[in-house]
């Protein structure tokens, strides 16, 4: 390595930092397009290399104009976190240290602050202590891991054993999912030759929740081996199944229920809002992520499964030249689909220990309220109406009762700049969605995103677009 290697480390660092400085206390923050930025990297492959700095230099000049601001207080186009600096911290020491989480003998510390965070998130969520985590890239792997162990155990059940002999000709497992799912479990059903498809659908309420009487109906008639899909927090809505209903009727059943809670599992850790999800620990397996509420940077999710040798027969690798764990010793690869993988144990690990079980309370919580601001200062204004009472951190609006007014109004958020809003589909009419899921944001972020909607929304109907 050379002298300019170490300088253009600096030199990104900084540069990091005051990024961050200025995002959080930017009026707006607007970001050229794909097609605008596109041509300031296109070229053809360097036929030689190039000086360490003048290359950070040049990506930081080049892309940072079309850097969307994520990691500030107003934005709500996705349910995720602000990549909070002391996890951002931690990311760069991971990466500056080049540790394999794949063993203990390759990474000793990366493995010991793995299972220590692992048992800090059980008690955060008041999950089974004797459950197993795996550590992973987001949410849409961590339910892929944990339907993994579920195919897995339900199949083994019946005789069957996947792991060595495939699907083919195995028991057909029978999959429930409550009309309402989010698209990444589908994803992971498919990857395990489950099929997107072939889901038994389950009704629910206004809300997104499955009905426990059509769970219960559809439980009575499902052939042999199932797994029930359930959600804490419905990406539109925010709501959570009715767990405490569901679980007992899968367990009697036989069934493995396995919640996809992305962020709605963290209502678990607030005392304000953990009657949201009652009777969650009841289930078999949970999927959620660090990089939402827990606000860990990008590349952080949480595989949970209560029957841990399940976990680890779904997931185990092995080959002579990899150290055995030992005893109690808990083999951080035996949990994940990657042998090769960052440590992300340490981002983890640093959050929790920054936050604390009060601070994540307060985060959830701040964030629920700051939802339940915009939606009561936004909802005031003629020609906008409240989709549904927030029950979490999700709000959605309708404008002029038209999807095209709408659609409009989203885009002139975006394009004012003063916050970033997304919008979505909900029962087939368009919708405005907020999703508050940032340590940044706070009460006065609220007023002036408030502010910013029903300035656009005016814009538009004056504009005759509504």
């Amino acid at each position: 390595m050379t002298d300019s290697d170490f300088t253009a480390m600096m030199h990104a660092a900084q540069a990091a930092i005051d990024y961050r400085r200025r995002i959080a206390t930017a009026e707006t923050t607007p970001a050229a397009t794909y097609a605008e930025i596109l041509p300031a990297f296109d070229a053809p492959v360097p036929e030689q290399g190039g000086d360490a700095d003048a290359i950070i230099a040049e990506l930081i000049e080049r892309a940072t104009p079309g850097i969307r601001a994520s990691t500030g207080p107003r934005f709500y186009g996705w349910v995720i976190g602000s990549s909070h600096p002391t996890g951002v911290a931690a990311d760069w020491l991971t990466a500056a240290w080049g540790q394999n989480a794949g063993n203990i003998l390759a990474a000793p510390a990366a493995s010991a602050v793995e299972a220590v965070a692992a048992r800090w998130l059980l008690e955060l969520l008041g999950l089974p202590g004797e459950a197993s985590v795996g550590f992973v890239t987001g949410a849409t792997v961590a339910n892929f891991v944990c339907l993994a162990a579920a195919r897995s155990e339900v199949l083994r059940r019946t005789g069957w054993d996947v792991e060595g002999d495939g699907m083919f000709g195995a028991p057909p497992i029978t999959v429930l999912i409550g009309a309402d799912a989010h698209a990444t479990v589908f994803s992971g059903l498919k990857y395990l030759g489950l099929g997107a498809k072939r889901v038994t659908w389950v009704a629910t309420d206004d809300a997104g929740r499955m009905l426990p009487s059509a769970f219960e109906t559809a439980l009575k008639a499902a052939p042999g081996p199932i797994i029930a899909i359930a959600q804490a927090g419905q990406i539109n809505s925010g709501a959570s199944d009715p767990f405490a209903a569901i679980a007992p009727m899968a367990r009697e059943a036989g069934a493995w229920l396995h919640v996809d809670g992305a962020f709605g599992l963290w209502a678990q850790a607030s005392p304000r809002y953990s009657h949201l999800t009652q009777g969650v620990e009841l289930a078999d397996s949970w999927a959620t992520d660090g990089h939402k509420w827990p606000q860990t940077p990008y590349d952080s999710g949480f595989a949970i499964v209560r029957d841990a040798e399940a976990h680890r027969r779904a997931m185990a690798i092995s080959a002579s030249y990899l150290p055995p764990a030992e005893g109690a010793e808990r083999d951080p690869s035996a949990y994940v689909p990657e042998l090769s993988r960052r440590a992300r144990g340490f981002a983890a690990w640093a959050m929790i220990r920054q936050l604390g079980r009060e601070g994540i309370a307060e985060m959830v919580e701040r964030c629920c309220r700051v939802a339940t601001r915009i939606a009561e200062r936004v909802a005031g204004e003629p020609g906008i109406a409240l989709v549904m009472t927030p029950e979490l951190n999700q709000v959605m609006f309708r404008f002029g009762d038209d999807d095209a007014a709408t659609l409009a109004t989203v885009q002139r958020v975006q394009d004012d700049a003063i916050a970033w809003i997304g919008g979505a589909l909900w029962h087939g009419k368009w919708v405005m969605r907020v999703s508050v899921s940032s340590s940044a944001t706070t009460e006065a972020d609220a007023d002036l995103t408030a502010e910013a909607i029903v300035s656009a929304w005016r814009a538009v109907r004056d504009a005759g677009e509504a």
